[in-house]
């Protein structure tokens, strides 16, 4: 009996493989990011384990980002001296070292610094993973394997907020150590990024490693374009000021800072950090916070699956129109909402629109904004820059985040949270419009055709492509 399998796949399943193997540490690093949702009441309780004040309970969500951010220097470094998949091993072993602090923690100060190896790993990981997906992966098939670490990263999500609240914590970092040592043991099996062996002018391993990344038996005319492409890249300036000092660089770069923007000042942490609060504020009374903080991330796993499914055949943009427009209407609703309850008018009776515009949130939000940027950053950068690049992106995910967490609690004091959301109705809405007329389609580009569409220096006949910036 025959099967029906895209064509997209057909060949693919060593590509796959090497990405599932290589994103392991994304659904450790989801389960660190969703762990203050159920572990700080834990904390809080009279039972706690380990007593915190409220001060520890802001830094213990803190040092998590300030680890995120220690961790770019090594991020530069490792990616072009050990390679990408060295790279990605090694943020495991620092993982469990995280893990390890926070399960045998007895005091505070074990979770510090619990959370702060995590934050390290994190970044590495979502530094290093996207580039090495991005260098193994056929253009047919890269942004459905590029979207793949967002897919993990929900998984973990989920995982934590349906183990967190009735487990030790000792048991969800258990949960998370087995994780990373499952990719400890299986991930030095898979092939090095052949962009990077041919960079380091390791020739035969490279042809070697596609080889068991293609089905195709003779992989010498992607080898040449490879070679030819990274020697190009190679006579390119590889220092931090080249981000913006070359035309292409400086494109990616800003295309790259407002892709990552945009998703936060949509809301998206903000979202996730403060569900049950806005609910609450809401008067939203239809679902308990316990099930809505697992049916949030839900929504949003279904519909980066299903993006990344599609995204290879529709393309990065539509994906990016279609989030950003319904992203937009949703806060709307909740800014409206909210301006209704701060006019005293009788809302009781619509107390479900909130919950219903959050829960339409989700999949809109992770339909685009929230999984394309990881995608299509990779493709941006040539291989001379493509670490610091990745890097420069993580720093202003990081940054973003942080900012849009402080700007929604300031605006709501000093405006109330109906101007917040107001605000970011209108940042996503000009975003999304910018996004729409600056943010090349590379959907079916080669990494090397999209350094020229950056460049102004491609054309290609496909008109249902867009080359433009």
């Amino acid at each position: 009996m025959k099967t029906f399998i895209p064509e997209m796949f057909v060949g693919s399943s060593p590509q796959l493989l090497a990405v599932l193997a290589g994103t392991i540490n994304a659904v450790s690093d989801g389960m660190q990011y969703g762990w203050t949702a159920p572990t700080i009441p834990i904390l809080q309780s009279e039972n706690t384990p380990v007593p915190i004040t409220h001060s520890e309970e802001v830094w213990l969500e803190s040092f998590y980002m300030i680890g995120g951010f220690a961790g770019l220097p090594f991020t530069i470094s490792l990616i072009n001296i050990i390679g990408r998949k060295m790279t990605v091993w090694f943020s495991s072993i620092v993982g469990i070292c995280g893990w390890i602090c926070i399960a045998a923690g007895n005091n505070v100060y074990y979770l510090f610094v619990g959370r702060f190896l995590l934050g390290i790993t994190a970044d590495i990981a979502f530094t290093a993973s996207p580039v090495y997906i991005s260098e193994i992966a056929h253009q047919k098939i890269r942004g459905f394997l590029a979207g793949l670490i967002y897919l993990m990263l929900l998984v973990g999500i989920i995982i934590m907020y349906a183990i967190g609240p009735w487990i030790p914590i000792y048991g969800s970092a258990i949960v998370g150590i087995s994780l990373l040592m499952v990719q400890i043991i299986i991930f030095p099996f898979m092939p090095e990024s052949p962009y990077y062996l041919v960079y380091v002018n390791k020739i035969e391993e490279a042809e070697k490693a596609l080889k068991r990344l293609r089905v195709e038996k003779d992989v010498s005319r992607e080898l040449e374009e490879i070679k030819t492409a990274v020697e190009r890249q190679k006579t390119e300036n590889g220092r931090p000021q080249d981000l913006f000092t070359i035309k292409s660089n400086r494109k990616a770069s800003f295309i790259m800072i407002l892709l990552n923007f945009t998703q936060h000042f949509a809301g998206i942490s903000v979202l996730i950090m403060n569900l049950h609060s806005i609910l609450n504020e809401a008067g939203s009374n239809f679902v308990s916070p316990e099930v809505s903080a697992v049916l949030f991330p839900c929504l949003m796993l279904v519909t980066a699956s299903i993006a990344t499914l599609i995204i290879d055949d529709c393309g990065r943009k539509i994906l990016l129109a279609i989030s950003g427009l319904l992203t937009t209407i949703s806060l709307l609703i909740l800014a409206v909402y909210f301006h209704l309850k701060y006019l005293e008018v009788q809302t009781d009776q619509f107390n479900w629109v909130p919950l219903l515009a959050v829960m339409v949130y989700a999949p809109s939000v992770k339909f685009g904004l929230g999984i394309v940027p990881i995608v299509i950053t990779a493709e941006l950068f040539p291989a001379k820059v493509k670490g610091m690049g990745m890097a420069l992106a993580d720093s202003v995910y990081l940054s973003s985040s942080i900012l849009s967490i402080y700007c929604y609690q300031w605006w709501n004091r000093q405006f109330g949270i109906h101007i917040t959301f107001y605000l970011f109705t209108s940042i996503c809405a000009l975003c999304s419009l910018l996004i729409s007329f600056y943010v090349p389609e590379t959907k079916g580009r080669t990494l090397e055709e999209i350094q020229m569409i950056l460049k102004n220096e491609a054309t290609f006949n496909d008109k249902t492509q867009d080359t433009k910036l």
